[in-house]
């Protein structure tokens, strides 16, 4: 058996759907409007020790996390999806031990046309998290 099948894949924890309002666009205009954002959080955290304990000081709380979110979101003004998703990043590391978070950021109806969505996904490790 080699070394890479022996490790397990990491536990997450799923926030979907969490939608905030947010001061996001390039221009001021667009700014002012503070238009809802959607995201989608994976959170790697080992869940072992909640699983077992069925303790929630064992695990992260979905709630703090949303408030997290939404202050950050709601809290200044953000030019590019881009630079909220690694302000909401850097933010769930200061407050949570998490191991890595994977993000997907949602812009409704972003200019005129038929455009549901633009967005954009990443990962970051905590290693790699650096706040400014």
């Amino acid at each position: 058996m080699s070394e890479r099948s022996r490790e397990r894949e990491p536990d997450v924890i799923l926030l979907e759907g969490i939608e905030v309002p947010s001061a996001l666009g390039v221009s001021e205009a667009e700014r002012r409007m503070r238009r809802p954002v959607r995201l989608d959080l994976e959170l790697g955290f080992d869940l072992t020790q909640a699983g077992r304990s069925d303790d929630l000081t064992h695990t992260v709380d979905y709630g703090e996390v949303y408030e997290v979110v939404e202050k950050v979101a709601g809290g200044r003004e953000h030019k590019l999806v881009e630079a909220l998703g690694q302000r909401i990043a850097d933010a769930l590391f200061d407050r949570f031990p998490i191991d890595f978070v994977t993000m997907t950021v949602r812009k409704p109806r972003p200019i005129a046309g038929v455009l549901d969505w633009t967005g954009v996904r990443f990962t970051r490790k905590r290693e790699e998290s650096t706040t400014p």
